[in-house]
Order: C-alpha cells, then sequence, then structure tokens
C-alpha cells in the first residue's frame, strides 16, 4: 500500500507496509485504490454520455458514493469495496455499451476520451485507456489494485495535481451525498466528479491545464456547500446560538458521531419514548443548533470531544453508538458489537444499518442495544455555546460592526477544520490563548476542540469563539467575510481584519480549502503541517499565487497573523 491522503500520513510522506496510520490495512488500502480506479473509468464513459445527453444517473451515484467511501476513516471494510468495485464495473460496462449504441447510430464509433477505437476525425487523440475497459473476477482484484495505486503516476508534479484534485473531489463527494440524502442535487457538481475523475486518465493534460482543474475543483465546492447549505437550513431550520449542555442525564444513551444530519433525524423519530438519551459527539455538536432537534425531549447534549479520543470516550460512555460517516477510529472489542455504522461508514465486525428503496433506516436494533446498557459515565460538565452560521451572525452584524469601529474588535481569526491525534495540534489551543482580548475566532468543524472550552469570554456579548457547524459549513464562514466585507464597502475580503490559521486532517478540509482559494482569499496559513501530496513545485505554485504557508511557532505566528 501507499496512502498520503491525510495530515497524519507517516513521517509527513506516505503510510506503507502492514498499514496505516488510520489503521486501515494494506488489502483496503489496495481495494479502495482499485475502486478509485475504476470509477476514473466510470468517469471517462459519463463524461462521453453527458456530452451527448444520455442518462448518467448511476454512473454519478456511483462517483459519488465511491469517492465518499474512501475518505480517511470512512470504511475499513473489504468486504463493502469489492462489492463496490463490481458494482461500479457493471456500471461502466453498461454505460459504455449505451454510449457505443449512441455513438453507432451517428455514424461514429468508441470512446476517444477512455481510449477505445481510434475515435473520429478531429477528435482528442485516445487517452490511457486501462481504468474504462480492465476487467476481472473478485480473486483478482489483489493483483490487479497493486498496479493502479497512486505511485502508479510516476511524475512527481502530475502525481501531485492529480492526487490535490481526486482529494477535493472525495470532499466534494461528501457534502454532495448529504445534500442527496435531504432531496437537494446539483447536475453541475456531479458533471464536474464525473470531468475531473476522468481527467486524471488524460497524460496530455499541461500543469497549467491541471492546476484550472484544481481551481475549478474550488469552485465547484463552494456551489456544492451552498447547496449542502440549503437542504440543511430547509429541512432543520436555520442554527441559532445554543448553550449546549455538556453533562449527561440519568437515562442509558445513544451516541451520535459523523456529519449525517438525515441519520440522526430518524434515529430521533423512532427512539422517542424509548427510555433512552440521544447524545451528539464530535462533527454531530452542530446539530444541537438547529430548531427542528430542539422539540425532542430525549435530545441531550454533547458529549465527548473530536473523534480521536473516541476510544477512550465510547468507553466511558457504555452506551450504543452510530457512526454516520468518516472519523471512525478502530474500535475496541469492549464496544465494537454496540457500534453501529451506516451509509459509506463500515468496520468489519460492527452491525451496519442499511437504507431501504426509500432511504429510509431501522434503528431499531440500535435503539434496543441502547436499553440494556449502563447510562453513560459523566466526563465533565457545563455548557459550550455555538450556532453561529451565517444567519446567525447576520442578526448579530450591526453589533460586530459596531465593535469592529469602536476598536472593541481588532481581529478575526478563522481557525477551522479539523481536529487529530498530532502532537503539534497543541500549537492551535496555545495559540488561541494567547490571542489579545480584542480577537475573536470563527471557526467550523472538529478544530473547534482545540479551543471552545477554554472559556474565552466575550466582547460586548459576542462570543471570542464563534462556531458556525460542521466542517462544511465553513461556507457559512466565507458568506460571514462577504458581509462584513460589504458592510465595509470593502473590494475584497483579503481587505477585512481578518486571518485564516487552519488545521487539516482529511478530504473534506481539501475542498474547504481549494473553495478558499477559488474565492481569492490569500495568504492562509495551514498546519499542523503542509500535505504530503503536495510536490515541492505544486507547494511553491500555491506560495507564490495564494501565499499558502505552514505554521510556526505561537508566538511568530500571533505577530504575523495579529499583530
Amino acid at each position: 500500500m501507499f496512502c498520503y491522503q491525510c495530515q497524519e500520513t507517516v513521517g509527513n510522506k506516505g503510510c506503507s507496509g502492514a498499514a496505516g496510520a488510520c489503521g486501515k490495512k494494506a488489502p483496503t488500502a489496495e481495494l479502495q485504490d482499485l475502486l478509485i480506479h475504476t470509477l476514473k473509468g466510470v468517469a471517462a464513459w459519463a463524461v462521453e454520455a453527458k456530452a451527448r445527453g444520455l442518462a448518467t444517473d448511476r454512473a454519478d451515484e456511483a462517483i459519488m458514493h465511491g469517492l465518499f467511501s474512501t475518505i480517511t476513516n470512512a470504511n475499513f471494510d473489504d468486504y463493502y469495496f469489492t462489492r463496490s468495485i463490481g458494482e461500479a464495473l457493471k456500471v461502466r460496462d453498461a454505460l459504455r455499451d449505451e454510449v457505443n449504441r449512441a455513438r453507432s447510430a451517428s455514424g461514429s464509433k468508441g470512446c476517444p476520451a477512455c481510449g477505445t477505437d481510434e475515435g473520429v476525425a478531429g477528435e482528442k487523440p485516445a487517452l490511457r485507456s486501462d481504468a474504462a475497459t480492465w476487467t476481472a473476477a473478485p480473486q483478482d482484484y489483489a493483483s490487479k489494485a497493486r498496479g493502479v495505486g497512486v505511485l502508479a503516476t510516476e511524475n512527481e508534479d502530475v502525481r501531485s495535481l492529480r492526487e490535490l484534485l481526486i482529494y477535493g473531489l472525495k470532499g466534494m463527494a461528501a457534502y454532495a451525498h448529504h445534500a442527496a440524502v435531504l432531496g437537494k442535487r446539483d447536475d453541475a457538481v456531479f458533471a464536474f466528479m464525473a470531468k475531473g475523475l476522468a481527467s486524471t486518465l488524460d497524460d496530455g493534460l499541461s500543469v497549467d491545464e491541471m492546476t484550472a482543474l484544481v481551481l475549478e475543483c474550488g469552485s465547484v465546492g463552494v456551489a456544492a456547500m451552498a447547496l449542502l447549505d440549503a437542504a440543511n437550513t430547509g429541512a432543520y431550520g436555520k442554527p441559532e446560538m445554543t448553550a449546549v449542555d455538556i453533562g449527561v442525564r440519568k437515562n442509558p444513551g445513544i451516541i451520535v458521531s459523523g456529519h449525517d444530519l438525515k441519520d440522526l433525524e430518524m434515529l430521533l423519530e423512532q427512539s422517542v419514548g424509548q427510555g433512552v438519551d440521544v447524545y451528539t459527539h464530535s462533527e454531530m455538536l452542530p446539530a444541537q443548533y438547529y430548531p427542528a432537534f430542539k422539540k425532542y425531549p430525549h435530545f441531550a447534549g454533547n458529549y465527548g470531544n473530536a473523534w480521536w479520543k473516541q476510544r477512550e470516550e465510547f468507553e466511558q460512555f457504555r452506551g450504543a453508538i452510530l457512526m454516520t460517516t468518516n472519523c471512525i477510529v478502530p474500535p475496541a472489542d469492549s464496544y465494537k458489537a454496540r457500534m453501529y455504522t451506516t451509509g459509506v461508514a463500515g468496520y468489519p465486525g460492527c452491525p451496519h444499518v442499511d437504507a431501504d428503496a426509500s432511504g429510509y433506516k431501522d434503528f431499531s436494533a440500535l435503539i434496543a442495544a441502547a436499553k440494556a446498557c449502563q447510562p453513560p459515565v459523566e466526563i465533565e460538565t457545563g455548557t459550550i455555546v455555538g450556532g453561529f452560521a451565517h444567519d446567525q451572525v447576520a442578526a448579530l452584524a450591526p453589533k460586530v460592526v459596531e465593535a469592529i469601529k469602536a476598536g472593541k474588535i481588532r481581529k478575526f481569526i478563522v481557525m477551522a477544520g479539523c481536529d487529530g491525534r498530532h502532537k503539534g495540534r497543541e500549537y492551535y489551543t496555545e495559540f488561541a490563548k494567547a490571542l489579545p482580548k480584542d480577537a475573536v475566532i470563527l471557526t467550523a468543524g472538529c478544530a473547534k476542540y482545540r479551543y471552545n472550552k477554554l472559556g474565552l469570554g466575550d466582547i460586548d456579548g459576542i462570543p471570542r469563539v464563534l462556531d458556525a457547524g460542521q466542517c462544511n459549513d465553513s461556507y457559512s464562514l466565507v458568506v460571514t467575510a462577504l458581509l462584513l466585507k460589504d458592510a465595509f464597502g470593502l473590494a475584497s475580503v483579503n481587505e477585512l481584519p481578518l486571518a485564516f490559521n487552519i488545521a487539516w486532517y482529511e478530504q473534506k478540509a481539501v475542498i474547504v480549502l481549494l473553495a478558499l482559494l477559488s474565492l481569492g482569499v490569500k495568504n492562509i496559513h495551514l498546519g499542523p503541517t503542509l500535505p504530503a501530496f503536495l510536490s515541492p513545485n505544486v507547494a511553491k505554485v500555491l506560495v507564490d499565487n495564494f501565499g499558502i504557508a505552514g505554521v510556526g511557532t505561537v508566538e511568530d505566528d500571533l505577530k504575523l497573523l495579529v499583530g
């Protein structure tokens, strides 16, 4: 195996050998590589089909689910990936046959974008064709997988740009999936996922063309996050400032982690009156801010911290666990049987809840398991305040503008992104502690757990930590920045008293970064380490054109970012 898609990759170079830093074993990693390779073939035929006006719904679904399932810490189940590869091959070949029938009817043949046949006069030369034509029985997947991984692209810079694009697409697929389960879809998002993935088969693209595709990925990522924002608020209301209890109640509990609000809604509906309480965990904390969920009397507070502490905290929780998306840490045997997965998430030995044809999920087994458990052990008490998505901040805007004009708020620091186990992440806690009292943190994602319990106070009633929500709610931070830009009549968000000090871990953070770059945001500091998948030359492009930089010491970065 070779994998370097997350921040914790070994030595900031790459995970190889028997397993990755995330706990993903080599055979699983190789099956994920083969799934991505297969999806590239699906994408190439989908691009051709879309150009001919043919339906690509099955291909779009396969690409979205496949990309999402290979995000770091989402799925560790070899059976899931073996099945997904087989299904993707069927989708690819059915689409190929449909395209070729259409081409034959119009007097042309083959798929020049897939490298099958020579195409017709004047069309682009054939591209590398293997992803669009290979076939194998499941018992041969392992040998095939070893030849199609990341290192199959030999040129370091081409590899870097391709992987940067693929990781952005993985993050985009996650957000598109969350929106889709709430009934919101954007054909342009699905079209770009196919276009972007298919482009990684094209050995003829220049560095400039690949760089343009990466930036286009960011632009489409903004659209995907806006779509999800509309889906969430349309279904559950607009997030509002909320004090969330971090203690426990006396009933047995269910803890829900991940990002999928629809799963939480179904679980809450099914568990009413069952004598169990439902708690959020890690990235599910922002569900506490939506009005629709507050009607459930058994919807308790938030338990624990960021995803990487779950082995210790799930042990102490003692109840049933629902993992709705990624951020799975390989579970201890003591609670594996009561940790349920759903959607694209999966772990061998953990029960899985599938949706039926209408999207409904039956959580009765999980609820029954919870009722047989002891109540959770209390690990902390008090409250944390959040719910500062763009509409809530807009309501506070006059107060914020007044505080800025009065000199009471000197600087906003965007500290969004991910948390993780890396010792260097202590930097973010120390940075937050050291900020001057006239600085306000804008955050989203699980990075907040490094400082949202520090008691940093407020400025004239405006909390000094404004939590917009999940990682996808980084869109809200962009809207907030644009709101402030307009309030002060500035030409660019780069003219605001605003600095970016972002932590990253996995691929949803990559699409957020690309989205910011596509909006023209410059001078972003990214840590605790720069991505291993950025080659020196690609990193230089980002530094020279966008001012991307790593983090230094707390003292030096305070001088640089705050003054």
